[in-house]
């Protein structure tokens, strides 16, 4: 169930049909396109560049600053209570009111855009609310503490796909999402 979902970031076309649906395939090849994309161990990484020895990405550097480890390690041991200085409710408040919205989409399956270390992604799992949550960001470093959390807190990653994307290009069957969340400070 998991890779069906998935899709090519470049052409939006489906995977080839992997003979491991779970989504413990090393790589996952573009039905059109040919393009390969690997499973690095924590997640998918679904980005146009990868495997490209050709291109560099330059990022902005708030981009840069969010895919480094010490930021990754820090985001949930201080740096996000730092929100409530900006008026954010916290996330038990703020989680309440993403399922009251995203209520009519229950059963379903949801991305956590821009996921972070996964703070909602463990929130909609442990819920069991969704059928499949998909925990997205561009950062490697958040993707991997996301797991580590993920480890820690003995959550089943059997409803869960990690995936590294560029936001503006999800790699998704058409139609195959119910549900974005995406917390307030995106």
């Amino acid at each position: 169930m998991k890779l069906s979902k998935l899709a090519c970031p470049i052409c939006y076309y489906p995977f080839v049909s992997a003979s491991d649906q779970s989504g413990d395939a090393s790589s996952l090849e573009c039905s059109t396109c040919k393009k390969v994309y690997p499973n690095k161990q924590d997640y998918w990484d679904l980005t146009v560049a990868v495997g490209s020895t050709e291109y560099t990405e330059s990022m902005p550097a708030a981009t840069e600053l969010f895919r480094t480890s010490l930021v990754s390690f820090l985001y949930e041991r201080g740096w996000r209570q730092t929100f409530r200085w900006g008026g954010f409710p916290g996330r038990t408040r703020e989680f309440e009111m993403a399922k009251t919205y995203l209520n009519p989409t229950i059963g379903g399956t949801i991305v956590d855009a821009s996921c972070g270390s996964g703070l909602f992604s463990r929130l909609f799992i442990k819920s069991g609310l969704y059928s499949l949550v998909v925990a997205l960001d561009f950062s490697e470093n958040m993707l991997k503490q996301c797991k580590e959390y993920v480890e820690h807190e003995n959550i089943s990653d059997e409803r869960l796909a990690l995936v590294r994307a560029d936001i503006s290009r999800l790699p998704f069957v058409n139609g195959s999402i119910d549900a974005v969340h995406a917390g307030c400070r995106n």
